[in-house]
């Protein structure tokens, strides 16, 4: 059955549900994209629109009286929110005939909020995924309809899980929750709010590194925060982002935690109170560019036996 489409989102998740569900015969009535930003690139999403002929709107607000009669008067049957970050009201939300799914990459009720991917790690979690539920007025808590589990590795980042498993299991599902709905047989099954957990999103305020913690914590912080803010310690005064790391076991160096005792090409090792871990990539605010470790100290701006707070 082919189905009447608006897509909302943005970026390249969004992008690539817009090019599979075209492709895919279901009839794309409309798109909303985010609104430029002066100077910036079009967001990928309205590219692909614009490469389709579909039409495009990108307004900076749902809130309004415009958006709701536009909504209501495209007649979908069914809204994809894909990778969103406006605020939908409900009545936009509830305008078409089989209502609205939107995209969360976690298992929810689990890591409700904007930086679901981030805590996960953060938090040490063994296994995230993706869901695809019916919105309501709350931030990630209406019925789900489909959802499905990823081990997350050991030497997963924010980003590494994201593109490698979440994005296109996200797809993939996005495809199946659009078949149920087109078959009659789409489910909704209420989260158990008792078991929810939400967190806000990851920032620098949560991305400081503690040396006293144990060594997995630190990893994990150092993961969850890689690409984005950057888990972050101090030397001399300067803020040092760390990224692309690895925890060594085998016992912990002869060195207080958050001293480096080692620089050379493989990276930088740093003691931890159970263990080590070894930084491939590193910077100091406010330098965009992660470099590896080695390129700092032969630059003189870290060096072996420095300690970080």
């Amino acid at each position: 059955m082919q189905v009447r489409i608006v897509l909302i989102g943005q970026a390249a998740f969004a992008e690539k549900a817009l090019a599979v569900l075209h492709a895919g015969g279901h009839q794309i009535v409309h798109v909303f994209a985010p609104a430029d930003t002066p100077g910036g690139r079009p967001d990928p999403l309205k590219t692909k629109a614009l490469e389709l002929g579909l039409p495009l709107s990108q307004p900076t607000s749902f809130r309004g009286e415009r958006e709701f009669d536009q909504v209501r008067a495209l007649d979908a049957d069914l809204t994809v929110m894909a990778f969103v970050t406006l605020i939908v009201p409900e009545r936009i939300l509830y305008a078409p005939r089989f209502k609205t799914i939107c995209f969360h990459p976690s298992l929810l009720p689990r890591h409700r909020g904007a930086s679901a991917i981030n805590w996960a790690i953060i938090e040490g979690d063994a296994q995230t995924g993706v869901t695809w539920f019916w919105p309501d007025r709350g931030i990630d808590t209406g019925p789900i309809l489909i959802q499905r589990s990823v081990p997350i590795g050991p030497a997963d980042t924010t980003g590494s899980l994201y593109f490698n498993s979440l994005f296109p299991l996200g797809i993939d599902t996005m495809l199946q929750a659009v078949a149920l709905i087109a078959a009659g047989k789409a489910p909704a099954i209420a989260q158990d709010d008792a078991v929810a957990t939400y967190e806000a999103p990851c920032r620098d305020e949560h991305a400081a590194i503690d040396f006293k913690r144990p060594a997995r914590a630190v990893h994990d912080l150092v993961r969850g925060c890689d690409p984005q803010p950057g888990a972050f310690a101090t030397l001399a005064g300067r803020r040092l982002r760390l990224y692309d790391a690895l925890l060594e076991s085998g016992g912990a160096p002869a060195a207080a935690p958050g001293t480096i005792f080692a620089i050379d090409r493989d990276g930088m090792r740093i003691a931890l109170h159970d263990a080590s871990i070894v930084v491939r990539r590193a910077r100091f605010d406010p330098s965009p560019k992660k470099v590896a470790p080695i390129e700092l100290a032969t630059a003189g701006e870290i060096a072996v036996g420095a300690r970080l707070e």
